[in-house]
């Protein structure tokens, strides 16, 4: 398992019951978590004691409760800064288990020793984005959600990245490669982090278990001569490390490179445990 043990403003303090204490810079929340399946004596005081609860609710969704918490703060992570703030359906912008990732594709670009361009697909707030160009890429950041990438060039400035080679799209991921194929456009790496279930800016329908492999032989056709990487998260449970290993190990094995794929995990300080976060699958160059 891929670990992501090196934050300071970010931890799981504690498990149990379908739900996790989680510290947000000075915030204590509490959220669900479908992993969290066992039931432990809830002893630590910041269960008692939290800033804010998602309860989930039995007929699906669910709602927030509050308890002095802002509408919006931040925390970092190494010279990154990200824009918190809770909204539906339990997130708050960022999933920190990825840093794990942040942490791999970083030294991989900074030691390229060669300019190296990235396409993060499905790029959310843009945690990626940001590290890989701290990193030194350049980047390209596509997302359908025109809220998401708004928050993601938050994020940006809040980082002191906002003049680094970015580029901002609000399009459909699948539509935007297919167009990059047309004009002839390549990139050294690619980041692509799909949901399970989605939709387009224009209300097409994604589902991965459809959709991903397809998209995996459509982004072949945009990767330049050398790549250096490709990874590919996954939050879906039907998709094992082991299934992530095999489309990537099919579909780029004639640049003679390894695949990587293991779950990603964060510590739990209470207990010593590592929580599983979903799986990561990485394709770099021999």
């Amino acid at each position: 398992m891929w670990i992501a043990d090196n934050w300071k403003d970010y931890e799981v303090i504690d498990c149990s019951n379908g739900e996790k204490l989680e510290r947000w810079g000075k915030y204590i929340l509490v959220r669900p978590d479908p992993q969290v399946i066992w039931n432990t004596p809830k002893t630590v005081s910041g269960w008692n004691h939290k800033n804010g609860h998602y309860h989930r609710s039995k007929k699906g969704g669910g709602e927030w409760e509050f308890f002095d918490l802002p509408k919006q703060w931040q925390i970092h992570y190494g010279t990154l800064t990200f824009n918190l703030k809770p909204f539906s359906f339990k997130h708050t912008g960022l999933f920190p288990e990825q840093a794990a990732n942040w942490d791999w594709f970083s030294e991989k670009i900074r030691t390229a020793g060669r300019s190296v361009k990235v396409l993060n697909l499905f790029a959310y707030t843009g945690g990626a984005t940001l590290a890989a160009a701290a990193a030194g890429a350049a980047v390209t950041h596509v997302d359908a959600s025109k809220g998401m990438v708004t928050w993601a060039k938050e994020n940006a400035v809040s980082s002191g990245l906002s003049d680094k080679p970015i580029r901002w799209l609000v399009d459909d991921c699948v539509k935007f490669v297919e167009r990059e194929i047309r004009r002839g456009n390549h990139y050294d790496a690619i980041i692509m982090d799909p949901p399970s279930y989605g939709r387009g800016p224009k209300g097409e329908i994604w589902k991965i278990e459809d959709a991903i492999h397809p998209l995996i032989q459509l982004c072949t056709k945009i990767l330049s001569d050398d790549p250096l990487f490709f990874l590919i998260n996954s939050y879906t449970t039907g998709l094992a490390p082991a299934v992530l290993t095999y489309m990537l190990g099919t579909e780029l094995k004639k640049y003679h490179g390894h695949v990587d794929s293991q779950e990603i995990g964060l510590p739990v300080t209470h207990s010593g445990l590592v929580l599983p976060c979903g799986a990561s699958g990485r394709w770099t160059i021999d």
